[in-house]
């Protein structure tokens, strides 16, 4: 019975020895770590403890106990802080689901060595290593790679597409070059067998699409690299679009955007245009507009939406229609809408004339719908290229599409109004305003500069005689870069849906003025608003916000004015008001007071041990010389926790 009370006291020591040493550490460095790795820990300070107590048993074993306990925990934290920074603690998966994620990991790896050797076939090294080139021969160069890298891009896959298609209306990103060869990308594939087909309609559904459908044509209409068009006719008779996405799609787009990540990272650290452009940023932005797309239930609120902005937008019949989407239908993965009848924008140049259309006014129709939808709703369709727009029977336009949508708020509607009044003006202090107030304003900024830049950008594009053209975005978006302004992705989206709208206005109407189009509408819409009726509705509308301000107002005047006659007037000021820089300053003060106490400790324990004489524990050991060791573990102890916030920081 003693036997067993014994062994049950010595296995709760045991535990609540290596409990202790676990927490005492992953505590000490301010970090934390999973049930596994708290074992392992406990582990190594055990065998530490083991070790540490054998050349000190013959000397004074009770005394030396807390030498030996320190000593565990400073090898555990060492393990516990080496371990973290090779391996962050939420890397590894769960030991249930360790087989599939080495399979998809694997999978993963094969993928990017692929993608690896395509980009450096192609002659891309240099985007993940070394510096841009300068000078006479950087624009030779930039004309050479152009191709390689929309070849590169079209080899590597549906992600790598997408970006390049993102990456060609960016013109604050990339150089001309760039952004003409990248236009020339098309998201095609071949048509998916219909059993896979099939299968997914099924399982979206809940039944065969013989039972859903009246009728339902097997071969697309059109096949992309995310989903494939058919035509079906629904019980009732009506004739609908059935979107249908691929079965592997969100798959292979997971692992892309896992990979795109990486790259991205790689381009950021060891590139000048990496840093410079955010390149992880850009690559987070895009997973997220992405990994919307793969929702098509998304894309049918974003269809009703713009549907709705189209219809508040602008005054009478809209020229511009949108199909009507059957709701009850969509799915994630399924998207039924209205049939419309018509031939895209890329091959109406023969029956427009053959029809007797007037090409001007539908071209000014589609950009006055476009603007309306960025300036009055706030809601717009951010990839008008001529693959999504139709010309239907009727000879009107069909939108088509709404897998990217924009939303920019009152604000920002209401700087853009002003920029365009500006750029009809040609008044470059109001410009540099509208501007500022449009982007991301970095701390320290040339204002006297900008403003020069943009006079010299308005002589040059705006001046009497020359008509605007593609060239003016990426010269005001090469101001913006050289003044160190950062555009807000919303505000890209703007541009980008400009500039691909003018690519489809092209094919209507070759040489289009999509700018000065643009200013007029933005002057006839302020003087739509000095109407009688719209200056009182929007009269009306500021009094209802200024009103509750008015009646605090005399409150508070009354406030101010006794405080100041009773001489109890303060002006509070705080001089870290940023809970971010609180924090920096308590860790930093935290840091440096823990190095300080380190070193403090360690000198005294250093001085105790060099001390001869005093009282002796034992025959080997003397009192100094035990106070000195264990203050020496402590010093340790703080300097390694100061040396892991250093290096990693505290993951609290």
């Amino acid at each position: 019975m003693n036997t067993a009370v014994l062994v049950l006291l010595a296995a709760l020591s045991l535990t609540v020895f290596l409990t202790g040493l676990a927490s005492g550490a992953r505590r000490l460095l301010g970090i934390r770590i999973g049930k596994g790795r708290a074992v392992l820990t406990a582990g190594v300070g055990l065998v530490a403890a083991t070790l540490i107590s054998r050349p000190l048993r013959d000397v004074e074993p009770l005394a030396l106990i807390s030498l030996e306990i320190g000593g565990a925990l400073l090898v555990a934290m060492a393990f516990l802080a080496v371990t973290e920074l090779v391996m962050p603690s939420g890397t590894l998966p769960g030991l249930v689901r360790l087989p599939r994620a080495l399979r998809r990991r694997f999978a993963r790896t094969r993928r990017y060595s692929r993608l690896s050797r395509i980009f450096v076939r192609h002659g891309l090294g240099r985007f993940f290593s070394g510096k841009s080139r300068r000078g006479p021969g950087a624009a030779a160069e930039r004309i050479a790679l152009a191709p390689s890298l929309r070849q590169a891009l079209e080899e590597a896959g549906v992600t790598f597409v997408k970006l390049g298609q993102v990456l060609s209306t960016r013109y604050d990103l990339l150089p001309p070059e760039f952004i003409e060869e990248l236009s020339k990308l098309q998201d095609q594939a071949a048509p998916e067998p219909w059993a896979a087909v099939e299968q997914v309609l099924t399982e979206e559904l809940g039944a065969p699409p013989g039972k859903v459908f009246a009728t339902f044509d097997r071969e697309p209409l059109a096949a992309g690299s995310i989903a494939q068009v058919h035509r079906a006719r629904l019980h009732s008779g009506e004739q609908v679009a059935v979107k249908v996405q691929r079965s592997a799609a969100r798959s292979i787009v997971v692992d892309d955007l896992d990979i795109l990540y990486r790259f991205a990272t790689k381009i950021e650290l060891h590139s000048d245009w990496g840093r410079s452009v955010g390149a992880v940023a850009l690559a987070q932005g895009f997973a997220v507009s992405l990994q919307e797309e793969l929702d098509f239930r998304i894309e049918a609120r974003n269809t009703l939406s713009v549907a709705a902005a189209i219809k508040t937008s602008l005054v009478g019949e809209s020229a511009i229609l949108v199909p009507a989407v059957h709701e009850e239908l969509c799915s994630r993965r399924v998207l039924v809408t209205e049939w419309m009848d018509g031939t895209p924008l890329n091959n109406v140049s023969g029956a427009l004339d053959e029809r007797g259309l007037d090409r001007q006014a539908l071209a000014r129709a589609m950009l006055e719908c476009l603007l309306g939808q960025i300036m009055t709703s706030g809601v717009f369709h951010a990839d008008p290229h001529p693959g999504n727009l139709l010309l239907l029977q009727d000879g009107r336009l069909g939108m088509l599409d709404f897998g990217s949508v924009g939303r920019i708020d009152r604000s920002l509607r209401s700087t853009l109004s002003n920029m365009l009044l500006a750029l009809h003006r040609g008044d470059p202090p109001s410009l540099c305003d509208s501007l500022l107030e449009l982007v991301a304003r970095p701390e320290q900024i040339d204002e006297r500069g900008l403003e020069r830049a943009l006079g010299q950008f308005l002589a040059r594009h705006f001046a009497p005689g020359i008509k605007p053209d593609r060239e003016m975005f990426a010269d005001l978006f090469a101001i913006v870069s050289r003044h160190g302004i950062t555009v807000p992705p919303e505000i890209a989206a703007v541009f980008r849906a400009l500039a691909t709208m003018e690519g489809s206005l092209d094919r209507l109407v070759p040489g289009f003025d999509i700018v000065s189009e643009a200013r007029s509408f933005a002057v006839s819409r302020h003087l739509h608003k000095l109407r009688p009726e719209a200056l009182g509705r929007t009269l009306t509308e500021e009094l209802l916000g200024v009103i509750p301000m008015l009646r605090r107002l005399p409150r508070r005047i009354e406030r101010i004015g006794s405080a100041v006659e009773s001489g109890h007037m303060v002006v509070g000021v705080r001089l870290f008001g940023d809970p971010e820089d609180r924090r920096y300053i308590r860790s930093l003060v935290h840091e440096v007071l823990l190095a300080f106490l380190g070193g403090v400790i360690g000198l005294v324990g250093v001085q105790l041990l060099r001390t001869s004489g005093g009282p002796r524990i034992s025959e080997g050991l003397g009192l100094f010389e035990f106070f000195g060791y264990n203050l020496l573990v402590i010093s340790c102890v703080l300097v390694m926790r100061v040396l892991f916030m250093m290096v990693g920081g505290p993951r609290r």
